[in-house]
């Protein structure tokens, strides 16, 4: 079997099996498409299931310094790629490996120990960066007004205060059918199918509940398998369609670049923490499978006290002591 074969059963089995998102299979495309390539250039033909068996750990090591050289080379017209950014893509192509051969091992007999004896370089997490509440608040409402029509309108609306208001990704909102919503009408409480295909329970919220009516009663197809939320031709609305829109309303009220539908989500956490919730609420409300990725949201409110604490405080002015 040739190697780009088993790659496209690896990503099929990911989406499948693992319940992996677009954004990573994209990723993982790219990234073993190119390490694929490399093999080739360097046996100097396409490589096959036997070729991944005997590939050493000096191959892929050779692969990714290639890689990182690549990054590194400052291009016309591009931003240069900064180490840290580097490393954190290093890592995602560890992480591809060892997935791919550990698929390999298990479905396909081939055995290469080489990438559990990669190095993951150490990364430096980017703090959430959420939205100040009354921009939160107000995204819907921005939002859907920027649309042509008031069928957009009334979509955008919901789909926007639906992510905020439950803390949703964009992918979980978009997935959503229209019998999901006559549910959680019915439960009080959206059924969500997040990363890994792991189950949790969302409240809907007065706000957003009178939101999806309203849109209900605009939806050009609100039987129960229809998508909660549909483009244009009918079909489920694309995540980049909702990315332009927030996009476009960003521009318009000035806010920074990481304005983003993802900065909904971590504004629902960072809100909800700010108010007192409990760590481990907020982790079952956004589906993280690890405490440590929710107590993020707690090292990005210290980041922003001392914030506060160095622009408002006397005694923080370097020139404090003169005083």
């Amino acid at each position: 079997m040739k190697a780009h074969d088993a790659l496209q059963q690896f990503l099929a089995w990911m989406t499948a099996e693992r319940g992996a998102s677009q954004h990573t299979i994209d990723a993982y495309q790219g990234d073993l498409s190119r390490f694929l390539g490399f093999l080739t250039n360097h046996h100097g033909e396409e490589p096959t299931l036997a070729t991944l068996g005997t590939a050493s750990l000096s191959d892929l090591r050779a692969w990714l310094a290639h890689e990182q050289t690549q990054a590194l080379t400052p291009r016309l017209g591009q931003r240069p790629t900064t180490r840290d950014k580097s490393a954190r893509t290093r890592s995602r192509r560890v992480s591809a490996l060892r997935s791919f051969f550990r698929f390999l091992a298990r479905h396909k007999g081939v055995e290469n120990p080489a990438p559990s004896l990669l190095a993951t370089p150490r990364t430096k997490k980017p703090l959430p960066r959420p939205l100040p509440v009354t921009e939160a608040l107000e995204a819907g409402e921005g939002i859907g007004m920027l649309e042509v029509n008031s069928m957009a309108q009334e979509r955008d609306k919901a789909l926007f205060l639906l992510l905020y208001g439950g803390g949703l990704r964009i992918s979980e909102g978009l997935g959503l059918n229209v019998g999901d919503f006559d549910e959680a009408l019915s439960t009080g409480v959206f059924r969500i199918r997040g990363k890994g295909n792991k189950e949790r329970l969302v409240p809907l919220l007065p706000r957003v509940s009178e939101a999806l009516k309203r849109w209900r009663s605009f939806h050009p197809s609100p039987s129960r398998n229809e998508p909660l939320f549909p483009g244009v031709r009918g079909g489920r609305l694309n995540a980049t369609v909702a990315q332009k829109a927030m996009r476009q309303w960003r521009k318009s009220e000035g806010l920074p670049e990481h304005a983003t539908p993802h900065a909904l989500r971590h504004s629902f956490a960072t809100h909800m923490m700010e108010g007192g919730a409990d760590l481990r609420v907020i982790q079952e409300l956004l589906g993280h499978a690890s405490l440590s990725t929710t107590q993020r949201y707690t090292l990005a409110d210290e980041a922003r006290l001392l914030d506060v604490w160095q622009k408002a405080h006397p005694r923080a002015s370097k020139n404090a002591g003169d005083q």
